[in-house]
């Protein structure tokens, strides 16, 4: 049974940092396209980053780019979200998502298997 199991969020103050951590279980991440996806209260759930497992290419929303960054570890079977000068924009809960398909893409249906959620709040 595959589980997906995202953490790491929490409350931060604009300008501040947070890493998400993803993990999964009854699966080994290694040939996936791994992605991030956050909702904001009253909003769709949009894609924030991607990357590909097998050779570790990212793709990153334009509203993210350059703020945050994905990251992989294959041996601990983790993926990361490390997230730079967080603005209050970026308040939402996000969710790590997986798919077996090899493809930089942020589409929600794309994705198989999603986790729980970890609520991340940028206020002062």
């Amino acid at each position: 049974q595959v589980q997906v199991v995202s953490s790491g969020g929490g409350e931060v103050q604009p300008g501040g940092s947070l890493r998400l951590s993803c993990s999964a279980s009854g699966v080994r991440l290694e040939v996936y396209t791994i992605g991030w996806f956050r909702q904001a209260p009253g909003k769709e759930r949009e894609g924030v980053s991607c990357l590909t497992t097998n050779d570790g290419r990212t793709n990153y929303s334009d509203s993210v780019r350059g703020r945050f960054s994905m990251s992989r570890d294959t041996a601990k079977n983790m993926v990361y979200l490390q997230m730079n000068s967080l603005k209050p924009e970026d308040t939402a809960v996000y969710y790590c998502a997986f798919t077996t398909v090899l493809l930089l893409r942020l589409w929600v249906p794309l994705y198989e298997h999603w986790g729980q959620g970890t609520q991340v709040t940028v206020s002062s």
